[in-house]
């Protein structure tokens, strides 16, 4: 079988509901939806959609993630660290052993791609 060498991301319907491990609701009733859209043939890639709703979030990171923000806000504090707001268009990464704060002032849409 021969795999697509390029994939364009479509509609979201539905994704998995469950918090992601490592991530731990500190604030409100925050939730979200993260749908895998595609994955490496050795499974080490991840890439896909992400939506959460207000609140916040103490989140610890094991892999290195690439966001790209569609919408909503985030302020994101590393604990011990400077917050950092992130809004529609913003693109950045986060480290693999990333422990802090995700405070979600907007819903949220990403796209990520997850280095495992």
């Amino acid at each position: 079988m021969t795999r697509e060498t390029i994939l364009k991301f479509g509609t979201v319907d539905a994704g998995d509901t469950n918090d992601m491990p490592g991530w731990v609701v500190t604030d409100g009733k925050p939730t979200m939806e993260t749908t895998v859209q595609h994955k490496t043939e050795d499974g080490k890639v991840l890439s896909g959609t992400w939506k959460a709703t207000v609140g916040t979030y103490h989140a610890t990171f094991a892999e290195y993630e690439f966001v790209h923000m569609i919408s909503g806000r985030i302020i994101i504090t590393p604990d011990g660290g400077e917050a950092v707001e992130v809004g529609p268009g913003d693109a950045f990464v986060v480290e693999a052993n990333f422990k802090g704060t995700w405070e979600i002032l907007e819903n949220v849409v990403k796209h990520f791609v997850t280095v495992l």
